[in-house]
């Protein structure tokens, strides 16, 4: 029989989700969940906007209010924090902490972490690439090139049509001995195919610290070698010593499975270390700006070989003259 938790969900204000956090805190707590404004996070994707195509705000907010969330298991626990902020309703902490209306609500024990992986399973991508979630035993039986992976919280399962194109496209084009690069590791599925496809080696880059420590667990769980690959973390569009870091040679292949406006604003950069014949993998790309990006990568020198659609999205393959 599954485990009893307690949600204590208590409403405040963008303001007062620091003064929530350090009450759980010091009711010793931890583990906490913050959902902030509607308007905080328009702010947010305004803000970092050259990272969006869309965002779905609806789907973003599970409250109408800012409110921190937190689990315990033990009733009493979630009672006695309940007591804590109705004590604090009405004090003068020098901002607006908002209402601190205490939501409980029983719960089922669920691994929140882990719950996902029951929609992950092994799929088969291309003509020889089979992706396969770490901890599924897959039959092999048509002796694909088998990619274990475990995303973990970074972008990148293969079941995603941005990542899946890009991937068929790797398989096409990576012969023995290439060198890849991959703009926008995430998980590291990329390179990390391309590294089993026959790439000598290669090199991840993701804005996200997170990512470089899980594409490079995923290529542990490849038994990649460790010299074949590096990975780094950085915006590879502001960061120079970034970009010498990459920059020693140019690549047979560069792949990039970001968004429409970092491929734009990428595209010179790119095409300066593709070597001459080399190919640009790009992907992320939403329909209704798949002319512009195209644009871009004319401008920028590139030939566009083809591009192709699933669903509202979009990948590129292009080359280097």
């Amino acid at each position: 029989m599954a485990n009893k938790w307690y949600e204590i969900a208590v409403f405040t204000t963008d303001m007062g989700l620091d003064t929530v956090c350090a009450v759980f805190d010091s009711l010793g707590i931890e583990g906490l969940v913050i959902e902030e404004s509607r308007e905080t996070v328009e702010r947010f994707l305004n803000s970092s906007a050259k990272y969006w195509d869309y965002a779905d705000l609806d789907n973003m907010q599970t409250e109408g209010q800012p409110c921190v969330k937190a689990y315990v298991q033990d009733l009493s626990e979630a009672k006695n924090a309940e007591s804590v902020f109705t004590e604090m309703k009405g004090k003068d902490f020098g901002i607006d902490i908002g209402s601190l209306n205490v939501e409980i609500r029983e719960k089922d024990e669920e691994d929140w972490a882990n719950n996902w992986k029951l929609y992950y399973k092994p799929i088969n991508i291309g003509k020889r690439l089979l992706v396969c979630p770490s901890w599924e035993e897959v039959d092999n039986t048509e002796n694909r090139t088998l990619l274990k992976l475990d995303p973990g919280m970074a972008f990148g399962t293969g079941s995603h049509p941005t990542t899946s194109m890009c991937l068929e496209y790797l398989e096409r084009t990576v012969k023995s001995g290439d060198t890849t690069l991959d703009l926008g590791c995430g998980s590291g599925i990329l390179f990390i195919a391309a590294l089993l496809l026959g790439s000598k080696n290669a090199i991840g880059v993701d804005i996200d610290p997170i990512a470089e420590k899980i594409a490079r667990e995923n290529a542990d769980l490849n038994q990649v070698d460790e010299s074949s690959y590096e990975v780094f973390a950085g915006d590879i569009l502001t960061d120079k010593r970034l970009v010498a870091k990459v920059s020693d040679i140019q690549y047979d292949i560069v792949v990039a499975n970001i968004v429409a406006n970092v491929i734009i604003e990428l595209a010179p950069l790119a095409y300066s270390l593709t070597k001459n014949g080399g190919t640009f993998i790009t992907s992320g790309i939403i329909f209704e700006r798949l002319d512009e990006v195209k644009e871009a990568l004319l401008k920028s020198g590139f030939e566009i070989l083809e591009d192709k659609r699933t669903d509202d999205w979009c990948a590129i393959m292009c080359k280097k003259a």
